[in-house]
């Protein structure tokens, strides 16, 4: 797939997510010249892990081995040096890590670090580097009681929202931290740094501690956002020294140094070659998105994901505000829905005969605004808001136990749509001219699905609106949530060379061979010959407004 100009530069991104570790590789234009991947269960299986993690016997704690990542890396390197990728040509090298992970190096590794011989694979050369060898991961919820602690020592919930953008949450490294202080001290005390995924994986390619950045550090409820320090209150609340094993944030668009003598000598790197830091999956996700003040991003999928970037942050008992990987002034909120794709499809199942064709017709021959007919749909507990069951209500606020099949499904879909435009508001979206919304995961190929979403956001009126559906290639590389999108665009940004230019639709010929389709809908004429560019205007332009103004008095 090396078929770009054979001199010009590269820049080379990856990202070590859940289950598996990608990579890709651009040219100065953008054109994909490189994609790998390596699966853990399957290229792994030495580690016995399940969906790359290990359920404890509690059915609490879930942590995936540390060596099986820095192995997982040795084999796909080794991997594009077979199939003749030119390493020499890289000038910058970043990527992305699953957020809240937590690597402890074991005193001595930065030592290591700095002299790992050529001749020796990484996870050989690391085996004895890490006091923890089982890293917990974002899926842990075993800190319930640290989390508890760690809210009363800062006055509260919503003060340790209001300073570090997140009330406690169980798989925040921060609560991951003191319950390793707590329950293994002898682990913590032989403790000489401890990262998160994304700057284990920069320190990889360092040969060196690699700073976390601003962005992927406000997912550990440490860090102060707005001053983008480490909280001393929150510092002291969870271990001793705290500070000094973390080292300083630094910023999301930082050049850490050059890349290490190792992969010259063993990949033929350039010794110019630039790691930039490595962020957090979810900050990675809205920079790839090229999101901007008064954007929207939605990732639907088994669960939903809402992407924010704001400018006046509003912390609250729900949801995140992290530090935004791109602009040093913004922020980025970040909302999750734990009822997302599995109850739509439910409803499918129950109301328009088990297919999505069914499910379609069904919302374009209904009313937008349901006849003043709404409900919100908890098949499991939900995380925003922490409710649970079936709550319908009618035209006149009065809850009911049941409606048509028809009703059911639009009320669904538009309750499900309202619920997330509602709760960004709160953390302080709000719509502009100029408004995007940006989906993306399974879903996003639901057109109607798309349309009724486009009603509920913008719903009062239609002001230059762009929706942009990016449909994945799920098993291999997703093109959000830590896939190629991100990592082209931030290398865009990152090189000194590049800069950021109007949103370009990945489905241009410069992306090469993309393994994703992008189409752009405009509510308007003028959307170009391009057959990949969708004018949608007749099913797209519902004008007709839906009243959410009893959505507050219910909280949901």
């Amino acid at each position: 797939m090396m078929d770009s100009g054979s001199d010009s530069p590269l820049y080379l991104g990856l990202d070590f997510s859940t289950q598996q570790l990608k990579v890709v590789a651009i040219d100065g234009d953008l054109n994909v010249v490189h994609q790998n991947y390596l699966q853990f269960d399957s290229e792994l299986p030495e580690f016995r892990t399940q969906g790359g993690v290990y359920l404890h016997m509690d059915r609490l704690t879930v942590t995936s081995p540390v060596l099986m990542w820095v192995k997982a890396l040795d084999l796909l390197l080794d991997k594009m040096k077979k199939e003749g990728f030119d390493f020499s040509r890289v000038r910058a090298l970043s990527g992305s890590g699953q957020q809240h992970g937590s690597v402890f190096w074991r005193t001595g590794a930065s030592q290591t670090l700095a002299h790992l011989h050529p001749d020796q694979n990484l996870h050989q050369l690391l085996q004895d580097s890490f006091s923890v060898l089982d890293s917990p991961v974002w899926m842990d919820s075993s800190t319930s009681y640290q989390c508890q602690n760690l809210e009363v020592a800062t006055g509260g919930a919503l003060r340790l929202a209001q300073v570090t953008g997140s009330r406690a949450y169980e798989r925040f490294t921060g609560n991951q931290i003191c319950k390793l202080y707590q329950s293994r001290s002898a682990r913590f005390w032989c403790t000489e740094r401890i990262s998160l995924v994304s700057s284990f994986a920069a320190s990889l390619f360092l040969g060196g501690f690699a700073s976390i950045d601003y962005s992927d550090g406000s997912g550990m409820n440490l860090l102060d956002i707005r001053t983008k320090r480490w909280s001393e209150v929150c510092l002291e609340a969870t271990a001793p020294h705290l500070g000094r094993l973390l080292g300083l944030p630094v910023p999301s668009t930082s050049v850490l140094g050059p890349v290490s003598n190792y992969f010259v000598h063993r990949y033929g790197f350039s010794e110019n070659c630039s790691v930039v830091a490595f962020t957090g999956d979810n900050p990675a996700s809205l920079a790839g998105m090229r999101l901007q003040q008064g954007d929207m991003a939605v990732s639907l999928g088994t669960s939903d994901t809402v992407f924010l970037s704001i400018q006046e942050p509003r912390p609250a008992l729900e949801g995140h505000i992290f530090c935004n990987p791109v602009d040093l002034e913004a922020y980025m909120a970040l909302l999750c829905f734990k009822n997302g794709s599995l109850t739509r499809e439910r409803i499918k199942n129950q109301c328009s005969g088990g297919t999505w064709e069914h499910f379609s017709a069904t919302l374009r021959e209904t009313s937008p605004g349901n006849n003043g007919n709404i409900g919100f749909y908890f098949d499991s507990q939900e995380i925003t808001p922490p409710a649970s069951g079936v709550h319908r209500f009618d035209s006149d606020n009065f809850e009911v136990s049941h409606w048509s099949p028809q009703v059911e499904l639009r009320a669904l879909v538009e309750g499900q749509f309202l619920s997330r435009r509602l709760h960004a508001e709160r953390l302080g979206y709000s719509i502009t001219a100029g408004t995007r919304v940006l989906a993306t995961g399974g879903a996003s190929s639901n057109r109607e699905l798309l349309q009724v979403r486009f009603f509920s956001i913008r719903q009062k009126f239609l002001i230059c609106f762009l929706l942009v559906l990016i449909h994945q290639d799920q098993n291999r590389y997703p093109f959000t949530q830590t896939g190629s999108i991100f990592l082209l665009v931030r290398f865009w940004l990152m090189c000194s060379a590049l800069r950021f230019t109007p949103w370009i639709c990945p489905t241009r010929p410069a992306w090469g061979r993309p393994t994703g389709r992008c189409t752009v809908i405009y509510p308007s004429k003028g959307s170009g010959t391009d057959p990949l560019y969708l004018n949608a205007v007749s099913n797209t332009l519902y004008l007709t407004a839906v009243s959410n103004a009893v959505i507050p008095n219910r909280h949901y």
